[in-house]
């Protein structure tokens, strides 16, 4: 794999371009986010520590999100991003002993080495799944079991091309999974994405050591039904060592007015395994979200969110209880969440 690696960066530090006589055109932007959320339990009290174990927005009461700031610089052909994030919901995607102690969300410099082909080298958040770090980003405001159960981010060196106005290419060698700093082990990932008209195919793999994912393959698209109606799809297959995790998830969303839509997230999440005497536990996630955008800058979500599970009585990765304090096979809670973006 070392080999592999070697060759590949070699290979890429070679390709040439001619230089360009003409004035180089630079270009600074600074954009951002902040959110914030108030989240009750409807099942459960809200003192016991319970959570659904999704990634991010686990409080009860009120609670910040993140702020983010991105500063991007390009001149010419080159550029960089620096992405930093603050808060719960930037230290969750960070890790604490991540990149300048989890302050660090994306941090590359990229080459348009011609129009069909840029190479981006550093930190980025990954190609993997339908949703993202940034809430701004997605329609919902808590985030699935598909998102949370892979990578929130890569360090290492991809290529993008584009192959026509309808298909696109990307390969990546990085670090193993969620080793957002140094890779200490000697091992690298690999990716690639393939993509037809707004639809991606996604392929990652490790050696599955070292706390390593293994191998995961996830398609990520979505229709324009009609001017009003959206549906967005989500569905992922992972196995590391005979074991993993597999779902789906669906992304309905209609636009009643320019300022208001609706959603709802419903999500199948399971854990696959090789031993045919364990009931391997799974789970029914069904989401409703509006959104409403209050002149263009700031969004208000309201959200019911309700979780029932299989064979995972407690919760599958979280903590499930009922109004007496018990385990149980069902959680729901109401989340109000305001994003400014700048």
């Amino acid at each position: 794999m070392k080999k592999i690696f070697t060759l590949t960066l070699f290979l890429m530090s070679i390709v040439l371009t001619a230089q360009d006589s003409t004035a180089v055109a630079k270009k600074f932007t600074l954009s951002g986010s902040v959110d914030a959320y108030y989240q009750t339990y409807l099942s459960a009290p809200d003192d016991a520590g319970v959570t659904f174990g999704t990634a991010f927005a686990d409080q009860t009461g009120f609670a910040v999100g993140m702020g983010n700031l991105i500063a991007s610089y390009e001149s010419g052909k080159v550029g960089a991003v620096l992405d930093l994030v603050v808060g719960p919901r930037g230290a969750g995607a960070t890790f604490s002993n991540d990149i300048v102690d989890g302050i660090v969300n994306q941090a590359y410099a990229y080459w348009n080495v011609s129009e069909s082909t840029t190479l981006t080298f550093g930190r980025f958040n990954t190609f993997l799944g339908y949703e993202v770090i940034a809430p701004a980003a997605n329609f919902n405001y808590s985030t699935s079991y598909l998102f949370s159960s892979g990578p929130f981010s890569h360090v290492g060196l991809k290529a993008d091309f584009a192959l026509s106005e309808d298909f696109s290419l990307m390969l990546a060698v990085m670090n193993p999974w969620d080793t957002n700093n140094t890779s200490t082990t000697g091992e690298y990932s690999f990716g690639a994405q393939l993509g037809y008209s707004g639809q991606f195919l996604n392929l990652y793999y490790d050696s599955g050591n070292n706390g390593g994912l293994g191998f995961e393959i996830d398609y990520t698209g979505g229709f324009d039904l009609s001017d009003e109606f959206f549906l967005g799809i989500n569905a992922a297959y992972n196995e590391n060592d005979g074991s993993g995790f597999y779902g789906a998830a669906l992304y309905p969303q209609y636009a009643t007015s320019d300022d208001f839509s609706i959603g709802l997230r419903g999500e199948y999440f399971a854990l696959h395994g090789d031993d045919d005497a364990v009931d391997y536990p799974s789970v029914l996630g069904l989401t409703l979200t509006g959104s409403y955008t209050v002149d263009s800058n700031l969004i208000i979500k309201p959200e019911l969110r309700l979780d029932s599970l299989t064979d995972a009585d407690g919760g599958l990765y979280g903590n499930v209880l009922n109004n007496d304090g018990a385990p149980a096979s069902s959680l729901s809670a109401f989340t109000l969440a305001a994003i400014y973006t700048f």
